[in-house]
């Protein structure tokens, strides 16, 4: 199923069930003659409101800036990894070609192995830290015989420190999600301000559950994009490996 058919069965979903609901307890109150407080119960529910729109507003700033630091970072190990490469060239054999069977090894575990652990929410494993010290070895144990030599493996030592710090960065992001007590607040907050919208009265009974399945939704279209960007790399983000497919690329064409 698609991310916009899920959403709009998400959304409307929500919506029918809290019409139906304003509906029932509406005829209810109607039926015990019990009037409607709309004064105190819109003091309350722009208190209650505001807070659950501004926690809710707070995190989705959070995730979107989130999706574009993930983005970057990607980006960047790619770009490391690739300059990794282009100094080794200057270095003697067997380092070269060393330095370029390990820099491409590593990009095809990123984007074949760990992409799809990332998506998944499970952990992508050691081979990734285990390639990028053995990389470090080897620039660390390369042997130079010139200046020029000795420039380019102190450049590509620097680079390996880039990728791995942009690697963290990565794997950081990508467990990251919003935390038990984020969703709790922004849930409970979101039953709240529902459940204060059944406490008011209106002239007209069907536009009064309309109104309700109205704000509903809107919480609800809320609560689902905050789900779907919990994960830069999965669900509605989904950042996706192309700077590591286009890392391989020019990779193959550096030799």
């Amino acid at each position: 199923m698609s991310l916009y058919v899920s959403g709009v069965l998400w959304v409307v979903g929500i919506m029918i069930v809290t019409g139906a609901l304003a509906l029932i307890l509406r005829k209810v109150r109607q039926r015990i003659g019990r009037e409607a407080n709309n004064e105190v119960a819109g003091q309350v529910f722009t208190v209650v409101g505001g807070v659950n729109v501004v926690i809710a507003a707070f995190v989705l700033i959070s995730l979107f800036d989130g999706m574009d630091t993930a983005s970057k970072t990607t980006y960047d190990e790619a770009n490391a990894l690739v300059a990794v490469r282009w100094s080794g060239n200057a270095l003697a054999e067997p380092t070269r070609s060393k330095v370029e069977k390990l820099t491409k090894e590593y990009a095809t575990v990123v984007a074949e192995r760990e992409w799809p652990a990332m998506r998944d929410g499970r952990e992508v494993g050691a081979q990734g830290w285990t390639l990028l010290s053995e990389l470090q070895r080897t620039l660390e144990q390369a042997k130079t015989t010139t200046q020029r030599q000795e420039d380019s493996r102190a450049d590509a030592a620097s680079q390996v420190w880039n990728v791995y710090q942009a690697r963290q960065e990565r794997l950081n992001s990508s467990g990251s999600g919003v935390s038990a007590v984020v969703w709790f607040a922004i849930m409970i907050g979101s039953v709240m301000s529902v459940a204060l919208m059944f406490m008011f009265g209106g002239p007209g009974l069907y536009s009064y559950a309309f109104i309700v399945s109205m704000l509903a939704g809107a919480i609800g279209l809320l609560l689902f994009a905050i789900y779907q960007l919990q994960n830069p790399f999965s669900g509605g983000a989904d950042v996706g490996p192309d700077a590591f497919l286009s890392a391989l690329t020019r990779l193959g064409d550096s030799g």
